[in-house]
């Protein structure tokens, strides 16, 4: 299949019911037309996340070369898993006659029914909220790092980063509190620039190093780590769950293949020369969140504090998703105080248990992020499109949810052995 062919969707839009029932979209109806460089920001943005600052250290791990192929070889399968969810919602939107597949939850209801809506919506929860413990992790490490010199050092009983992290979480029960995001949409704007500045910093910083180290480097680390690599590499593309949203507001639908294309290949490009880049500069001596290597220093103090203060403020926006289904599901639909701050409390407590950041986005990665980005968009094609894919087709899809499993599987477990050995 081409994604220059791509079918065109009716611009009606079926009523929501007042009450919210198993089949009501997730989401409200589409706002504005986004403009391609809106479109462009958008996309950037929904992926871009913490997985970027692991990939220094996941290069240590792979060699700088294999890990270059395993990330530009996720970022193909990825754009090319997205467009079959474009696809496949506007060949059923084309049946009916009407839109009302707002979102990956939606998708999976209108393919497979309750179980369809009900698989979407355990792989958003886990992976939202897992990349939301990768928010809490950086912020408690890197404060502990920024702030006490000894991170032996035990206050008032407890590690820095355990600290830390406790510091954060009234702070983040209150934010989580909010009820819309519209307050929440200008600090994160804000943390995405901070964001952007703060990579690029690293980057310079990282040339800087490197001229004056040259560490040894290797090319290629081994088949033992290749799987590790993979899950790391599928996390650090985050968004797939928006990708369906994203499309139903671009202006120009017809043009969303190319500006997707563009914008990952922008990613993966950026991604590609901050791996590299940060294990050129610390070869072996590379952490598995990059920043810590940095020392000590106003421009580092900055970047790592730029960098708390960005995930601090987008931890909120990445739990709404968990938030939608929790109390979709719990609560009919209504808001609920008490569920967010079970929730907070439950993602606080997941990241007191994870010693490893890197090891931990390869976990998340491989067991949640494959089967929503890989398996679940592969199967959802093959059902709809069975009739009229041809045998070529067929079996493309029926290899890359073979492939989803495996990489999951294979990846959960190389991610389990790394944690686990680095507890001993």
């Amino acid at each position: 299949m081409r994604f220059d062919k791509e079918a065109s969707s009716s611009s009606h839009v079926l009523q929501v019911p007042p009450l919210p029932r198993e089949d009501s979209p997730l989401l409200g109806h589409p706002r504005q037309l986004s403009s391609q460089s809106k479109t462009f920001a958008n996309i950037f943005i929904a992926i871009v996340g913490t997985g970027v600052l692991g990939l220094p250290y996941t290069f240590k791990k792979t060699g700088w070369l294999m890990g270059s192929l395993m990330l530009f070889s996720v970022a193909l399968l990825t754009y090319y898993c997205m467009m079959l969810l474009v696809f496949t919602r506007r060949k059923l939107e084309s049946r009916h006659g009407f839109s009302k597949i707002n979102s990956f939850g939606d998708l999976g209801f209108e393919v497979c029914g309750p179980i369809g809506r009900f698989a979407v919506d355990v792989m958003i929860v886990l992976a939202q909220a897992g990349f939301c413990v990768s928010y809490l992790i950086f912020i408690a490490n890197t404060l502990a790092y920024v702030c006490i010199a000894d991170n032996h050092t035990k206050i008032l009983g407890l590690s820095p980063k355990i600290l830390f992290l406790w510091a954060c979480f009234p702070f983040q029960l209150g934010l989580n509190s909010i009820a819309t995001l519209t307050h929440l949409a200008p600090l994160s704007i804000f943390a995405d620039v901070v964001d952007l500045g703060a990579v690029g910093v690293v980057m310079v910083e990282d040339v800087l190093f490197f001229l004056k180290n040259r560490p040894a480097l290797k090319a290629f680390g081994g088949f033992s780590v290749f799987f590790y690599g993979l899950g790391v590499a599928v996390f650090s593309f985050e968004g797939v769950g928006m990708i369906l949203p994203l499309e139903l507001e671009a202006k120009y639908k017809e043009k969303f293949g190319k500006v997707l294309a563009f914008c990952m290949a922008f990613i993966s490009s950026l991604y590609g020369a901050f791996g590299i880049l940060g294990y050129l500069a610390f070869g072996e001596e590379t952490k598995d969140i990059i920043t810590t290597n940095l020392g000590p220093g106003v421009v580092s103090t900055v970047v790592q504090l730029g960098l708390c203060i960005n995930l601090f403020f987008t931890f909120p926006l990445m739990m709404n998703p968990v938030y939608e289904v929790v109390e979709r599901r719990i609560c009919d639909s209504r808001y609920c105080l008490w569920l967010r701050w079970v929730v907070v409390l439950g993602v606080s407590l997941v990241a007191l248990t994870v010693p490893n950041f890197a090891d931990f986005l390869s976990l998340v990665g491989s067991s949640v992020c494959c089967a929503l980005g890989f398996v679940l968009p592969a199967s959802f094609h093959l059902m709809v499109f069975k009739n009229e894919l041809a045998w070529n087709g067929l079996i493309l899809d029926a290899v890359i949810v073979v492939v989803g499993l495996i990489m999951g599987i294979s990846g959960t477990w190389s991610s389990l052995t790394e944690i686990f050995a680095s507890k001993a």
